[in-house]
Parts: C-alpha cells; structure tokens; sequence
C-alpha cells in the first residue's frame, strides 16, 4: 500500500527526533562548564537527565488533554482529527506506577552507561530488549517462539557480542576520555537496564493493554510518575557518596542536582542540549506512536533501525567514536536479527519506504495517489453527510468520551 504525505512526515520526524534525542544527551555529556566548586568540569549528570525524559513524557500528556479539549470545544466528530485520541478513559492511573518505576530505574541506568561509552554503542545494544522482552514472555505469558524468532534471536546475540568486542578494541578518539573499563561497564549497564525495559514491556501487555487506554496518554501518566519519584529520590541521592566512575560532580555524590543547575546556568550550550533532550522525547514519542497506528510495529521498527544508523554515522562523522570493521558486522547482525524477529516480510516494507519517498520527490499529486480505497470512502461519506463505517473489530471503549479525559 502506497504511504500518504502525512505518513511520510511521521517517518521522518521519528527518525529525526528519535536520533536527535541519543545524540544531544551525549552531547550534553561531553561538554563542559564551571560547577559548584568553580571548576571546569564535565556534565555528568545522569539521574538529572533522566528527569529531562519524564517531563518530555509529561508534555505527551499535556498534548493529549490540549488535542482533547479542542476536540470537545469543536464537537470535532472528523475520524483524521480523533486519530490520537480514541481509546477507554476508564482506568486507574496508578496501573500506570509499576511501569513508570521500571521506566525510571531502566532510563537512569542508561544514562549512566550512555556517559561510560559510545552513542552509537548505547543506540545498538538497547537492541538486546528484543531478546530479553522474548524470553520474559515465554516465561511469564505463556507465548510460543517460532523458528525464526529464534534465528532473530541468536542473531541479536550475535551482533551485540561483536559490538561488545569492537568497543573493547576500539582505540579512544582524540581528546576523548572513555577508556576502555569504562565503555565496558557502560555497556553492561546498558544492557541491565534492556532487562528492566523488558519487564516494563511484559507488565504493560499482561495489565494495562486490557484496557486500551491511548498510548499519548499512556505514555504521559508514566511520565508523571517516574518524574515524581525521580525526583523526590534526588534527596538521598545528594547525600549517597559514590566513587568514580560513577560520578563526576563536585561533591562526589551519586546524584546533585544543584550542582547540575549550575553547570547548565554556566553553559548556553548546555541547555541547548538538556532541552534537546526534553523535546526530542516527546516528539518521538508521538511520531513513534503514530507511526504504529498509522501503519505497523514493524515500520516502527525498521525506522528505529535507521536512527541507530543516523546515531553511528553522526557519531564516526564527529570523531566521537573511531571506527572499527567489527561495528560493520555488529550492526549488520544486529539490524538483521531485529528484522528476521519481527517480520521476514521486512524487506518488501522498506523498499515500499523508500520507492515512496521517491514519488513523492517526483510528484506532487502523491497524496492522491496514495490514498487507499477505505480512505476515500470515509471521505465521501462524510462529504454527503453518512456517518462513517464502524470497523467490526473495534474494541469496547474506543469511541471519544468527553467526559472523563
């Protein structure tokens, strides 16, 4: 099926956003500005970071009650404008809570390891959920792996043992200060925090996806949550002595947050970067989300394919990585056991991505070309005043409810 204009800017706002997101962090990690003590030092602030994430999450949620109030302003009934917004409001936002603190513990651990190692290396080894989130679901939903999810599987493997290797053989590029015990312990972590992510993913589809609640809204009230209690957790934090390489800060401690507060005030750039980060978030994650609805996981997923691409190249093009033939082969295994996990289909989706891409370049009728018989008929109901077609495998509670957003 030919992608629509509208489905062509959610892939690309994915991509660009989801890269961007990886790299301004980074970036952030490895400027410098004067702390608490007056020196220049770099910005290691990882559990300050994190709380920069919860509340890119939270503007999800912002966007989601500012689209449904709109709606309820206008009466808007328009399919195209509900698309965001359809789903039950009849919940317990504390379902929410066990996934938001598996999303904090998992979020801060990676920021720790992104500040020990490589961006492109944090971006491929994140990979390793898929074979964490597997094996959780064999274990505790019953589920039955097929051959080839298994071939993707030990492909994954495969490609992140490589990468492992390549960092432990890559040299540091010039004026870089990662040594290779600490891009190791970055990658461990990294990895620790894909098992926290699985089990994030195991709950939410063992008790929340039951209930059907919007994923704008879902991924908001996580948000809430996880700042919440990130940040009432800054307090023992600032007085938790730890040693290096596990913090960077004046005083020594595992997390202060006054300390990072002075770094960003001392630094534009800095908050350029920290602000990065908050924005980029939220519009990932509502790219990413659209881009489910609109077309698939699997288009999802071979677009989160290409960030990790974007990620590596930005990286070796910068110098903040050197370059070593085994990331080649690492990646290749890697991106190739996701897609063969996924859907052995994945092949067809990416050249229908790009073949796309170029019709639109050549033509600018493409919307008309694009639109799929379902499309224009909703259209021309709603032209002639017909309701529109209820698909039949609607769920219960999918309809707009105005009263309890």
């Amino acid at each position: 099926m030919a992608w629509s204009k509208y489905q062509l800017i959610l892939a690309a706002a994915m991509i660009i956003t989801g890269s961007l997101n990886t790299l301004s962090t980074k970036w952030a990690d490895r400027m410098t500005s004067r702390n608490s003590a007056g020196d220049l030092k770099p910005f290691d602030h990882p559990f300050l970071q994190a709380c920069g994430m919860f509340l890119g999450e939270i503007l999800c949620l912002l966007a989601f009650k500012l689209l449904f109030l709109w709606a309820f302003c206008k009466k808007d009934t328009n399919p195209e404008h509900l698309r965001n917004l359809r789903g039950n409001q009849d919940f317990n936002p504390l379902i929410f809570l066990p996934a938001a603190m598996c999303d904090m513990c998992a979020t801060s651990i990676m920021y720790v390891g992104l500040n020990l190692t490589y961006a492109a290396s944090f971006q491929m080894f994140r990979g390793s959920v898929i074979v964490f989130t597997a094996l959780l679901s064999v274990a505790f939903l019953g589920r039955d792996l097929s051959w080839r999810e298994w071939g993707g599987i030990y492909a994954i493997i495969s490609g992140l043992v490589v990468v492992g290797v390549s960092d432990f053989l890559l040299g540091s590029p010039s004026g870089e200060s990662l040594n290779k015990n600490n891009v190791i312990t970055g990658d461990e972590l990294i990895i620790l925090a894909q098992i926290i992510t699985a089990s994030q993913m195991v709950y939410e589809e063992k008790f929340i996806s039951k209930y059907n609640v919007p994923p704008l809204q879902a991924v908001g009230w996580e948000g809430v949550f996880g700042f919440l209690v990130l940040a009432l957790l800054q307090i023992p934090f600032y007085f938790i002595y730890v040693g290096e390489p596990f913090s960077g800060n004046a005083r020594g401690v595992l997390e202060d947050v006054l300390d990072g507060f002075i770094q960003l005030s001392n630094n534009p750039l800095l908050i350029c970067a920290f602000l990065g980060t908050i924005i980029s978030i939220a519009f990932f994650n509502f790219a990413g989300i659209s881009v489910t609805k609109e077309m698939s996981a699997t288009t999802r997923m071979v677009l989160d394919s290409v960030r990790t691409l974007v990620i590596w190249m930005v990286s070796l093009a910068l110098h903040w990585q050197g370059f070593h033939w085994l990331q080649v082969v690492g990646f290749i295994l890697l991106i190739g056991g996701m897609w063969v996990y996924n859907d052995e289909r994945i092949v067809p989706t990416t050249m229908s991505l790009l073949r796309h891409a170029r019709l639109l370049r050549r033509s600018s009728s493409v919307e008309v070309l694009s639109r799929s018989a379902d499309e224009e008929e909703a259209e021309r109901r709603l032209h002639h005043g017909v309701a529109p077609i209820v698909s039949a495998n609607a769920r219960p509670g999918d309809e707009l409810n105005f009263s309890n957003a």
